[in-house]
């Protein structure tokens, strides 16, 4: 499959293709108070070169870079194309980032723009010290001082074609890491990355096609979002079902059912929250022929649940902010559970020795991505050496750990620094993780490595419970997780805790736990 984009492009050239029929569906809008807004995809492309009219008469050029903090609103649906289309690089950030995230963003992008709500311009006024982006500082939703209206200023603006005259190399997007360890990096992707996403990863995993009713549930700020909400559907001419609230399982089902959604793409955390309600099959989703999950891997038990309640399979994927869906459990191919998939066709994945060469089938390696890879980043951010490091001769290294079937599947293990070692052995945390959340008490979990002097690490899990009845729970857990698992990698010890530490995206920050294991580890 050819992902490479022609040299004169622009990704939101994708879009004006549906901007001439008037009735075309781009945005459906809910929230929680029950206020819906329908935007066309006419409205979407005029209201954005509006948008980037005014960005342009305050002096942005092609190239400038503009912080996006934006809820899920129709709006940054609308922000992010206008960029596009002037050829401006786009910052996606969350707006639960605080005022040093936000300071960090605008030092390290030389930002000279900032779009955002009124929530993160609270955070954005804190900031001390002078920055280019504080003299072209866009508000929406909301007035407030120092800040401008962006919308009143557009409705003066001409909504006749912007676009800038942009290549496949161009810089589209500057998306940050979500930084467990250090300061984030800035990870950049170009026009061309943007066609090869498309190309692979919408087409090939997430299924949506023309006039799909399509519920991606990452929120702006994050590289998800750009994945699979905002390029994944408006580029292919689908409509994006956007629910601005917060999730609630018995909620996200009724949405499913009411809404007819036709493409579903979920964390793994909603999927199993949602596989947990009581009578689940109650829920009617006959529209619903795909649905796909990512971020880290999907248990057995939420797959099950999916399909004896509706008969769908949720399909499983791996990616990261470098590249994109680079593994996949694809339309129509056989699902193993417990697999990532196979490669996305176009994408070079391999497991890597620590040499650079390919292991051999059943061997744990290294997840590398071919430098020839269309949907890999362009660079880390002005970071050369951290860009050279990331390599290992010809391959990029993921920073996590699988091993390959026979036929060419590939199973997840962990990530690099999350792998124990325990007496001799090599212990994968999801297999682990999946054993646990498996009973019938357990909500959430995290397992991590604790050091032990004898055996030099042992297996520790730290457990959310459904409800707070810990008495005897802990051999229980150990016993049952031997059942499902090779009984070396059931958890020595089992702590119960009320929530799970998280990075501001959602993902479980297990060097958290791990450093919080080394400390009490120190202190006996």
């Amino acid at each position: 499959m050819d992902l490479i984009a022609p040299y004169e492009y622009n990704i939101a050239d994708d879009v004006e293709q549906y901007a001439g029929e008037d009735e075309k569906l781009a945005i459906r809008w809910l929230n929680e108070a029950g206020e819906k807004k329908d935007v066309t995809y006419s409205e979407l492309v005029s209201r954005a070169n509006q948008y980037a009219r005014v960005l342009q008469n305050h002096g942005l050029q092609k190239g400038d870079r503009v912080i996006i903090s934006l809820p899920r609103i129709p709006e940054a649906y609308v922000t992010y194309l206008a960029c596009l289309k002037a050829g401006f690089v786009a910052i996606p950030c969350s707006e639960m980032l605080r005022t040093k995230d936000l300071q960090f963003r605008f030092e390290h992008s030389e930002a000279r723009a900032i779009v955002a709500s009124a929530k993160a311009a609270a955070e954005v006024n804190e900031i001390a010290g002078d920055y280019d982006a504080r003299e072209r500082q866009f508000l929406i939703g909301e007035k407030g001082s120092g800040w401008l209206d962006l919308e009143q200023l557009a409705d003066g603006e001409s909504d006749t074609l912007v676009r800038s005259e942009t290549t496949r190399e161009d810089l589209a997007f500057l998306s940050y890491t979500s930084g467990t360890t250090g300061n984030p990096k800035g990870v950049a992707h170009t026009h061309g990355w943007g066609y090869a996403h498309v190309e692979t990863a919408a087409k090939n995993w997430l299924g949506a096609k023309e006039n799909d009713l399509v519920w991606a549930t990452a929120a702006p700020g994050w590289q998800k979002w750009i994945w699979s909400p905002f390029l994944s559907t408006i580029m292919l001419g689908a409509t994006a079902f956007v629910y601005d609230g917060p999730f609630d399982a018995k909620k996200y089902l009724s949405l499913l059912e009411n809404e007819g959604i036709r493409v579903l793409c979920c964390t793994p955390t909603e999927y199993r929250l949602m596989a947990k309600v009581d009578q689940l099959a109650s829920y009617k989703l006959p529209h619903l022929k795909s649905a796909v999950s990512a971020g880290e891997p999907l248990n057995r038990p939420v797959i099950d649940a999916f399909l004896d309640a509706f008969n769908i399979n949720v399909r499983d994927g791996y990616g990261q902010t470098e590249n994109t869906l680079l593994v996949g459990t694809l339309e129509g191919m056989e699902i193993r559970p417990g697999s990532m998939g196979v490669p996305t066709p176009g994408n070079t994945v391999e497991v890597i020795d620590p040499y650079g060469e390919r292991c051999a089938d059943n061997i744990v390696g290294d997840i590398g991505v071919h430098k020839s890879s269309p949907a890999l980043f362009k660079s880390y951010y002005k970071d050369p050496d951290r860009t050279s490091l990331a390599y290992r001769g010809e391959w990029f290294i993921t920073g996590d750990q699988a091993y390959r079937d026979a036929d060419g599947y590939l199973w997840f293990v962990g990530r690099g620094d999350d792998i124990i070692i325990s007496s001799g052995y090599t212990i994968g945390p999801f297999e682990v993780e999946d054993a646990l959340v498996k009973h019938e008490a357990v909500k959430e979990c995290a397992v991590v490595a604790e050091p032990d002097e004898i055996r030099g690490n042992i297996v520790k899990a730290y457990v959310v419970l459904k409800d707070k009845a810990y008495d005897g729970l802990v051999e229980e857990l150990q016993d049952h997780t031997k059942r499902l698992t090779a009984p070396y990698k059931y958890p020595r010890k089992i702590e119960f805790i009320d929530d799970l530490p998280k990075t501001t995206s959602g993902k479980i920050r297990r060097v958290s736990l791990r450093n919080e294991s080394d400390h009490t580890k120190a202190k006996r």
